[in-house]
């Protein structure tokens, strides 16, 4: 440190002088003290690593009552604002896991905040006066759509698979094909889970070929359980083999042994008659003849987040009463979310309609362009000349682990501005009220307007139109 730097240090004044200035000119919003004491910290923070950073002298404004003032303000409506809040999802990614995953319908968030804000019958039987099973409320429509002879709900499909293996095969053998050992976010594995689960895994066949001499060779009396788990984030092609969940179960049934099918991202509908790939159905799955099918709620179902088990009656009953399903079950705002969503299912272009996830991955190209040219006009009507707008021909992303190889035939908007990087433009998009999250090509920021809905529009041009007026 220099003595030009340590003049300045010495120059800071003391939280109370900042205080003082605050209480003399105080804001419209009324501020708890300890959020204002921790925005003057921060404030004198900020100066003081701007003055351990700074290789030339610094202006004295940046020591003044005003500015002092200003930089107290910004930490405090930073610290007054929620963490978490809505973004335009610009990306083309429609399940993104990193902004939340499933839009819930405008009709289903509706439920939910009326559930959540008033008394419910989470527990209580309406008919009989009693204390009741909160799954009740969910799983006779779960039944219903999948077709299997009981169902329930825990938190995510980790916490799913989790439950049915220590239910099941606690301290017993789990055979799995080598090749379906797979990892989803966050760095979760199979393996991993099993262990915690208690359960013994045995790997068979090899990473590309499993045959059904292999799961027939490794059963042993340890063995609980013949695990099937759906490769939705990756897909293997070229030399390959595997056994089919219809055939798995027929051995199972041979030896008396359950059978469970991990679907991860489960779905209700046959995309493929939508030109998506084809992912197997929850329906076809249960029909299959699986003992345990565990798939997610937040996926390509388009519901919220929640793990869900459905299958026969006997072993549904018994994972139902694992001690451990008391720390993995859902609220009342996430039972409300899904029993209102797998309502919409029992009309399937009603579904396609309604719930944002499916009308957004069926969504035409044609759509799609003209909200692309709606907000190439729009930023075009801005009148900015270091402003340039294209229209520009991409593909979109299924994401959440779903449909690894489907593209999506998609139209964006690219934007570039003179004197601007594409880096500092992405940044200064993610910091504006709401933030847009896009993502960058050939230096130019890149919005897919596969993700972006109909009022948001104008909001992204408006934001341009702030940035600009900054600039």
């Amino acid at each position: 440190m220099n003595p030009e730097q340590q003049a300045l240090l010495r120059r800071l004044p003391g939280v109370d002088y900042v205080l003082n200035l605050w209480e003399e000119r105080p804001p419209a919003q009324e501020v708890p003290r300890p959020v204002v004491v921790q925005g003057v910290r921060s404030a004198l923070g900020q100066l003081r690593s701007m003055i351990l950073a700074a290789d030339d002298a610094l202006d004295d404004a940046l020591f003044s009552d005003s500015q002092l003032l200003h930089l107290t303000e910004q930490a405090v409506k930073k610290a007054m604002g929620f963490k978490l809040k809505r973004v335009i999802n610009a990306t083309g990614v429609v399940v993104h896991t990193n902004l939340g995953r499933s839009l819930l319908p405008e009709g289903v968030a509706r439920h939910v905040a009326e559930i959540s804000s008033q008394y419910s019958n989470l527990e209580f039987d309406l008919e009989k006066g009693v204390r009741g099973s909160r799954y009740s409320n969910v799983e006779g429509v779960l039944c219903e759509m999948s077709g299997a002879e009981a169902a329930m709900v825990v938190n995510n499909n980790a916490g799913a698979v989790f439950l049915s293996l220590e239910t099941l095969a606690r301290g017993k053998e789990v055979i799995v094909s080598r090749g379906e050992l797979v990892e989803i976010g966050g760095s979760f594995r199979i393996p991993d889970v099993m262990a915690r689960s208690g359960a013994k895994l045995v790997e068979v066949g090899t990473t590309n070929r499993t045959h059904m001499s292999d799961y027939e060779g490794a059963i042993s009396n340890e063995t609980a359980l013949l695990l099937k788990v759906h490769t939705s984030n990756y897909s293997m092609v070229g030399f390959t083999a595997d056994v089919s969940l219809k055939d798995l179960v027929a051995l199972g049934a041979k030896y008396h042994i359950r059978v469970m099918k991990d679907l991860g991202s489960g779905n209700f509908i046959d995309f493929s008659k939508y030109g998506l790939l084809k992912e197997p159905t929850v329906q076809e799955t249960v029909a299959a003849g699986a003992d345990v099918v565990t798939f997610s709620g937040d996926k390509m179902l388009g519901g919220p987040q929640a793990g869900i088990i459905a299958g026969r009656e006997d072993t549904i009953e018994g994972i139902k009463k694992n001690p451990i399903n008391r720390a993995l079950r859902i609220d009342k705002m996430t039972l409300a979310a899904l029993e209102a969503t797998l309502h919409l299912y029992r009309d399937e272009s009603r579904a396609i309609t309604a719930i944002p996830t499916l009308r957004m991955l069926t969504m035409p190209v044609k759509v799609i362009s003209t909200k692309a040219k709606q907000l190439l006009n729009q930023l075009r009507k801005l009148g900015i000349n270091r402003l340039e707008a294209m229209l520009i021909s991409s593909s979109s992303c299924v994401g959440g682990g779903a449909l690894p190889l489907q593209e999506l035939p998609t139209r964006c908007v690219g934007v570039r501005i003179d004197g601007l990087s594409a880096n500092s433009l992405d940044r200064a998009m993610r910091e504006a009220a709401p933030p847009v999250i896009g993502r960058i090509e050939n230096d130019l920021f890149i919005m897919d307007l596969r993700t972006v809905q109909h009022e948001e529009i104008p909001t992204i041009a408006s934001t341009f139109e702030k940035i600009m007026a900054e600039q």
